[in-house]
């Protein structure tokens, strides 16, 4: 497998530090409100990589932190008049049924709140003081950023760049302009934690140094996020990590593209964003984690209702092969293996082998949905209730093997009652009569995601389970 490390700019083959092992940290949320669909594209895609790691056969361990202390948790509580850890749990169960609702806990995820470790970030700081690294003002205390080898090799900043563009505040006590926090002096209404250099809290970029060392070693193989982080939240991790232990912090830099709204990042500062709660008052977030890995995770990805929906259709399309394959294995026989029979299965293999080759290319999941769709049309032309049920497993099988790596088809299906379906019957052609023929599309797409077919003739409406 081939992943493109931002560090070198260039695809690399993915060689682990242990053999069928993978260690991946993962940047998370800052639990200070609802997460949106830019928030959740890292999350899915990483997620789907891990998936496809353990499909390899790999004993992953994956890391999710949580940012429980910050300036927004802080004015976010200080808003409403209550302690930031109400706002932090309040933001962080929020998370945990939208996290769940994308099928991101079908594994197990490791998910380190930053308070958890606070001594662990002290140890670290003081060790960085002591390897003169780091230096103490006034209980605030800075990274030397003089002290990091190579600083700017992730972003491809130029430090003195840097330095002679950064702006410089006339009581600005650091000793050199891109040096930056790792422990914050405390200030009135803030919440502190005893430290050698008096009270206070932790930086952000120190906490995911810590929390990734005390999780997973002083080395791991991926550290991912949105390429956002990329600087300068990744590089100032960089720095503190390697500077205190003298190796490379992780082999692997990953970073995904934006998502946009009429072509411009989704953010909150921008107040263009759709949390995952607005989506899934109109869909299903399994649709949305489809629409999250329908292009390639690099590349920006534009959101809009008028995609969402096709997404939706998208999906229904290898739902309904799924339950077609359900179907058919209720009334198949199991024979012996024809020529044709082999032939089919042989086909069968050609999908997985396009899928496979698609992940290994720097986890193309576009092409890899590509070669799920071919599975499900070869399975639909060839297969019907008189097919070799050895074929019909074998193509589901399949189907469930390729879907589940990429978090999907988790929903079983819906049965319907005669009645229901008529009164729905009714209800569409009372939406013809009144030309309201979005609404009639709309019931016959809803039956046909339940295994219903309808078909108009002169005798009126009749359907079929399928």
């Amino acid at each position: 497998m081939k992943l493109y490390n931002s560090m070198t700019r260039k695809k690399e083959e993915f060689v682990p530090i242990e053999k069928g092992k993978v260690k991946m940290y993962n940047c998370g949320p800052t639990v200070y409100n609802y997460i949106h669909v830019g928030n959740a594209r890292p999350l899915v895609v990483f997620d789907t990589l891990r998936r496809y790691f353990i499909y390899q056969g790999y004993d992953v361990k994956l890391v999710v932190n949580f940012t429980d202390i910050d300036d927004k948790i802080i004015n976010r509580a200080n808003e409403e008049g209550v302690s930031t850890t109400e706002i932090s749990n309040k933001y962080i169960e929020a998370f945990m049924e939208d996290a769940k609702a994308l099928n991101l806990y079908d594994y197990e995820t490791i998910n380190p709140r930053a308070t958890e470790y606070i001594q662990n970030i002290i140890d670290f700081i003081q060790g960085l003081i002591d390897k003169k690294a780091a230096y103490e003002v006034n209980g605030d205390v800075y990274f030397n950023i003089e002290a990091a080898k190579n600083y700017g090799k992730l972003s491809k900043k130029n430090l003195a760049d840097l330095i002679s563009g950064a702006r410089v505040d006339v009581n600005d006590q650091k000793r050199s302009p891109a040096d930056f926090a790792l422990w914050k002096a405390k200030k009135e209404g803030e919440p502190a934690w005893p430290s050698p250099w008096g009270e206070g809290r932790p930086g952000w970029h120190i906490e995911c140094s810590v929390m990734s060392k005390t999780l997973l070693g002083e080395t791991i193989d991926i550290h991912s996020g949105g390429v956002d982080l990329q600087f300068p939240h990744h590089e100032n991790e960089i720095a503190q990590s390697e500077t205190l232990h003298d190796k490379t912090f992780a082999n692997y830099w990953l970073h995904n593209g934006f998502i946009t709204v009429d072509e411009e990042k989704m953010s909150k500062s921008l107040g263009n964003f759709f949390t995952l709660k607005d989506v899934a008052k109109n869909y299903d977030l399994e649709v949305l984690r489809f629409f999250l890995l329908s292009a390639h995770y690099r590349q920006p990805l534009n959101f809009s209702d008028h995609v969402m929906g096709q997404m939706k259709s998208g999906l229904d399309r290898i739902y309904n092969g799924k339950y077609k394959l359900e179907d058919l294995l209720k009334v198949s026989e199991d024979k012996d293996l024809t020529a044709d029979d082999q032939a089919l299965i042989k086909t069968f293999d050609s999908r997985r082998e396009e899928f496979e080759k698609a992940m290994d290319d720097d986890m193309n999941t576009a092409d890899a949905i590509t070669a799920i769709y071919n599975l499900v049309k070869d399975a639909n032309t060839n297969l019907d209730p008189g097919s070799n049920k050895k074929v019909i497993q074998a193509g589901l099988d399949l189907l469930i093997s390729l879907t589940d790596i990429l978090g999907i088809l988790k929903r079983e299906k819906e049965e319907i009652t005669d009645e229901d379906i008529l009164k729905l019957i009714d209800a569409r052609q009372e939406a013809r009569k009144n030309k309201d023929y979005q609404k009639a599309d709309q019931i016959r797409d809803q039956l046909l995601e339940k295994g219903i077919q309808l078909e108009d003739t002169r005798e009126g409406v009749k359907y079929r389970r399928v």
